[in-house]
């Protein structure tokens, strides 16, 4: 799906979405517009699992007790507490060392998803948008 802007204004669509990394800087404009908060994880370059967590935790101001574990990062993502808003959109730039069919990479998109639906169920919309593979790099 190229640049969901018209999406962003019906929460009822919000989820997991791949889009082109080029449309990222419209997509946080109209995010912000809309009066949800946006935020931006740069994964270009990250290998493994700790990295990508750390890199996670960083960009949305996880509290310092965050562990570090796909659990915490489920917890950490259903609950944004320490960051109130009507609303999230986080982007994720990634390029050749995350792709499908790493596992790494399946159970982040797994665990932003089910954050996505945790959101959805409060009527709160959390938009996971990661950059296409031949366009994130």
């Amino acid at each position: 799906m190229s640049a969901p802007l018209p999406l962003l204004a019906d929460p009822a669509r919000a989820g997991l979405y791949l889009v082109a990394a080029a449309d990222f800087g419209a997509l946080a404009q109209a995010a912000r517009e809309a009066g949800l908060l946006a935020r931006q994880v740069d994964l270009r370059g990250c290998r493994g699992k700790t990295a990508l967590l750390r890199r996670i935790a960083e960009a949305l101001d996880f509290p310092p007790t965050f562990g570090g574990n796909w659990d915490a990062l489920a917890d950490s993502l259903r609950d944004l507490g320490w960051l109130p808003a009507g609303g999230y959109v986080l982007t994720l730039l990634r390029d050749a060392p995350l792709r499908h069919g790493d596992r790494t990479f399946d159970v982040l998109l797994d665990v932003l998803e089910e954050a996505a639906l945790a959101w959805a169920e409060r009527g709160v919309p959390f938009w996971a948008l990661v950059a296409m593979p031949d366009t994130a790099g």
